[in-house]
């Protein structure tokens, strides 16, 4: 430039980046002013010092990075304190040299006791740090995002968008180019970019080997190997989740004097679990979760704290309407809590949560919900649970006496069963949640809920057997119809309970019941029921080695029940009247009995088809032992296809009992070692007492 005295001189004004050269009339030589070189960045803080497991999503991370996917989005996603912030910051310290142009970092705040960082804060900011001056940073969010896209094009960059809200606060940090990879970590799923090709990758807690290995990393291996028992139950206590296994583990860093064992056993009681989880400070457990269920709107949070009364274990999305009073809200509620990582779907349609989450979800339940609309939900659920199981019940088994139910309200979006598959599946899936759905409701002092809960269960019991369950439902079904006062109630389930305590070899109880039953069915005046529970008596005198005082009550009952008109109890009497006569050898007098009821059962068509299978089977074992096989061997195929269809294990089983026994005494003895040990397998499985028999015929014929 040249100034007001003529003289011409060397000035560089304003903002000059990079190399400037200047031009025009130069005394004393040429000047070449370098600018200042941008440093790269290399925002990434630390990995953990004691990573632990995490294999198969770091296998995930890598796959991203060498498989073309570059410059692409990958979202870690899972409930908090499960450790998706150390898996992303573990990852990218192993390739950050893979991406020359640096490393950007920045922590969202997406779930924390601050606001969450404003995108254009963190958009400011990595502009900054990839050398744009800060009177250059735009004001405005889209020229900030412009210019972004403008210096990331090109460049090989590896960023961290740690705990972001949602997809449009990640969105904008993507950079514009190929080169580079995105890592994100949220409790949200981010559907919004996944939506977009992100690819999602879920953090759940850390199996049991790896968060064994956490705490003996952080304890100290000597440590935790003296009371290695202890130690496995008190990182299942903690979930799995990271953050509850660091507590844990600093609470025997500070008291190195105290045993895992006392450490675990603060963790056993449900009702101070959290609390001991959450001391103040960073690493508190019950903190982590309340930020994520604040961001909960009001209907879903409701949903979150009253599923928490659910009383089993998995559950369905048609449950959700149990728990709310507008059933119009429960379609789209489960999605944000699977989405907060609030809760698990562990498989197509079915729902639950981490012990610790539930947990959380009951201590809000009882902060926020007063007592009698907990009970009131609770009772809902239960109801929803015998309304579904009645259904199936109707399909299953038409031909039950039932005693009504008045519901408190209406159950909504109850499931339908258009065949017995259908039903009978259904009630296999949600055994645990019906058994436990009983219990509720007795503990709880709903008497008549309870016993319905333990009726309705007749036809799964009937078909898969579950004895152990159904010791257990039965005698809890007694007790409700004692506390509720119905005397047919406590009739029918006494005879119930005393048919599976004969199965379950307590022939002295089940006696003691079947008596009981008896006399109030004589007291009602009721003779079916009468006839019902005396058959069960004359059962428990079979399996007791009193055959001929058996024989003698199956006579008089099928006269009774043909006096009746009961034509279905007929030919339950004819197939038990045959199975005596053949253990007594008198199979040809079996014959014509088991004719005449497999003719009943047949004639009933799909009134009853489970008893019309085991009619054919029980004539199949009497033509055997007549030495009519050929015909025995069909008559059993037959039954086993029936059983199958049925879903009956234990009348598969005993199907192949009687091929086995046509097979040994056609000289088959390969063929008929085939068949026991089918029958013998699904016996033991089911835990029933012929399992003995079928196993000693296996001994005669090795």
């Amino acid at each position: 430039m040249v100034d007001q005295a003529g003289t011409t001189r060397n000035q560089v004004s304003g903002s000059v980046t990079g190399t400037s050269v200047q031009a025009g009339i130069v005394r004393g030589g040429l000047h070449i002013h370098q600018g200042d070189v941008t440093p790269v960045p290399r925002q990434l803080p630390a990995p953990p010092r004691k990573f632990t497991g995490r294999l198969a999503e770091l296998e995930l991370l890598q796959a991203v990075q060498h498989t073309g996917q570059a410059g692409g989005v990958t979202v870690l996603s899972g409930p908090g304190g499960v450790g998706k912030t150390a898996l992303a910051l573990q990852w990218a310290a192993s390739v950050q040299e893979e991406f020359p142009d640096g490393q950007l970092f920045v922590d969202l705040n997406g779930f924390s006791s601050t606001a969450p960082t404003d995108p254009g804060e963190a958009l400011g900011s990595f502009l900054r740090a990839l050398g744009t001056s800060p009177e250059r940073v735009p004001v405005h969010l889209a020229d900030q995002v412009a210019l972004y896209r403008s210096l990331t094009a090109g460049k090989a960059l590896l960023v961290v968008l740690d705990n972001a809200l949602s997809a449009a606060q990640a969105r904008v940090l993507v950079p514009a180019s190929p080169t580079s990879l995105v890592v994100v970590t949220s409790r949200s799923k981010l559907v919004g970019l996944v939506g977009d090709g992100a690819r999602l990758v879920e953090v759940g807690p850390l199996p049991a080997a790896s968060a064994y290995s956490m705490l003996a990393g952080v304890v100290g291996d000597e440590r935790v190997a003296r009371e290695r028992e202890h130690a496995e139950n008190l990182v299942a206590l903690c979930d799995g989740l990271p953050i509850a296994i660091r507590v844990a583990a600093a609470r025997l860093l500070m008291r190195s004097k105290w045993s895992v064992r006392r450490v675990h056993d603060e963790l056993v009681d449900e009702r101070s679990r959290l609390a001991n989880l959450s001391p103040s400070g960073e690493l508190s457990v019950r903190a982590t979760f309340d930020l994520s269920y604040r961001m909960l709107e009001p209907a879903a949070a409701t949903a979150y704290r009253r599923l928490s009364l659910h009383p089993g274990g998995d559950f369905g999305p048609e449950l959700v309407s149990a728990v709310l009073e507008d059933p119009a809200e429960a379609d789209s509620l489960l999605e944000p809590l699977v989405d907060a990582n609030l809760l698990d779907e562990h498989a197509e349609d079915r729902y639950r949560y981490l012990d610790l989450l539930r947990l959380h979800a009951t201590q809000r339940l009882e902060s926020d919900d007063p007592r009698e609309e907990r009970v009131a939900v609770l009772r809902r659920i239960a109801e929803w649970y015998l309304a579904a199981a009645m259904r199936a019940d109707e399909v299953l088994t038409p031909y039950r006496r039932r005693l009504p139910h008045t519901f408190s309200s209406p159950p909504r979006s109850v499931p339908s069963f258009g065949c017995r598959d259908d039903a009978l599946g259904w009630l296999e899936r949600e055994r645990v949640n019906l058994v436990a759905a009983g219990r509720a409701a007795f503990e709880h002092g709903f008497a008549e809920l309870a016993w319905h809960l333990s009726d309705v269960l007749w036809p799964l019991f009937l078909l898969r057997k579950h004895y152990r369950d159904r010791l257990d439902v039965d005698e809890r079904g007694v007790a409700a119809a004692r506390q509720w006062g119905n005397e047919f109630a406590l009739a029918d389930m006494l005879k119930r309970l005393g048919r599976v305590s004969t199965t379950a070899r307590d022939f002295e109880a089940a006696e003691r019941y079947l008596a009981e039953s008896m006399e109030l069915w004589t007291r009602m005046g009721d003779d079916r029921g009468v006839c019902d529970a005396r058959e069960y008596l004359a059962l428990l005198y079979r399996e007791t080695g009193r055959a001929e005082a058996a024989l003698g009550q199956f006579e008089l009952l099928v006269e009774a029940t043909t006096a009746l008109g009961a034509t279905r109890s007929v030919g339950l009497n004819l197939i038990n009247l045959g199975h005596v006569l053949v253990e007594l050898g008198r199979a040809p007098e079996a014959v014509p009995h088991l004719v005449r009821a497999e003719e009943i059962f047949r004639g009933l068509g799909a009134t009853d088809p489970y008893n019309h299978a085991r009619s054919v089977v029980a004539l199949a074992a009497a033509q055997c032992r007549t030495g009519a096989l050929v015909a025995a061997a069909g008559r059993a195929g037959e039954g086993l296809g029936l059983m199958e269809a049925l879903g009956s294990d234990h009348g598969r089983a005993e199907a192949f009992h009687v091929l086995g026994e046509v097979a040994r005494r056609s000289g088959r003895a390969a063929e008929a070692r085939e068949h026991l040990r089918a029958a013998e397998e699904i016996f033991r499985s089911l835990g029933s007492p012929q399992a003995e028999a079928v196993r000693e015929r296996l001994a005669e014929l090795d």
